[in-house]
């Protein structure tokens, strides 16, 4: 079993319990307290259709890559992806995201079979967020045209959190209503499939399970976390705020 951890410590938060981390874990980049040698970052800048990516060997270390689309939060250590209504997207978006997309450790991008258990766990609070923002997806990599999600786990304004399964490779989603967290309420998932066959999600200690379409057998998976907005506006100072204080991803 391969197992990629990006968790150094955890803060305090309502309801669960967690060990504070150091005071000189909210001085340095989001490098040194995770290991980001298996994550890319992408944020909301560069040129129109093609935003700026920035590699895992720029990621890593204390004195790491670190922005105002990402960077640690001085309060409580979190890993924090800012994604404002108004920024670069991709050409098959509209939205505009500071995102982790998974990657292998020689440098080369994840790309994951179906088969055997995929597993992303997360620790994070949604800071703020105008509308809606997707929090962590498994997302279509090779095995054909379509540039679509498997999932998408998203977080809404009313603290509502929504899983949205694709119907097919070539598009359609359906929503399914999966709890309720506060705005600015520490909670936890992870979002997984096992056996080739199905979505395992867990919220907060709660388990649903979803099964995947077989039109999608013949795709390969990748993991994505952080701030993936999904509302767009020319607002610069709305948008989507989210502190990760644990991301593991596991895979046998």
């Amino acid at each position: 079993m391969r197992i990629r951890t990006l968790l150094i410590y955890v803060t305090a938060a309502s309801g669960l319990a967690f060990v504070a981390p150091a005071a000189s874990a909210s001085t340095v980049a989001p490098g040194g307290n995770f290991d980001l040698s298996v994550w890319e970052l992408q944020e909301p800048v560069g040129s129109p259709g093609s935003p700026t990516t920035i590699p895992s060997s720029r990621l890593q270390g204390a004195n790491g890559f670190q922005d105002a689309y990402f960077f640690t939060d001085t309060r409580d250590g979190a890993m924090t992806f800012w994604a404002p209504e108004k920024g670069v997207t991709t050409p098959n978006s509209r939205y505009a995201r500071s995102e982790l997309r998974e990657m292998n450790r020689d440098g080369s991008p994840a790309n994951w079979s179906l088969s055997g258990t995929h597993r992303l766990n997360a620790t994070l609070r949604v800071v703020s967020v105008t509308s809606n923002v997707c929090v962590g997806q498994i997302h279509l990599g090779t095995g054909g045209p379509s540039t679509k999600p498997l999932l998408e786990l998203y977080y809404r304004s009313s603290g509502d959190i929504v899983l949205g399964t694709e119907n097919s490779p070539s598009g359609g989603q359906t929503s399914h209503p999966v709890g309720h967290v506060p705005v600015g309420r520490t909670w936890s998932y992870a979002i997984g499939v096992s056996g080739g066959h199905t979505i395992d999600l867990t919220i907060n200690g709660t388990t649903t399970h979803y099964p995947i379409p077989s039109s999608f057998n013949g795709y390969k998976q990748y993991f994505k976390a952080g701030s993936y907005n999904q509302s767009s506006s020319d607002s610069t100072t709305k948008g989507a705020r989210v502190g990760f204080y644990k991301l593991t991803v596991s895979h046998r």
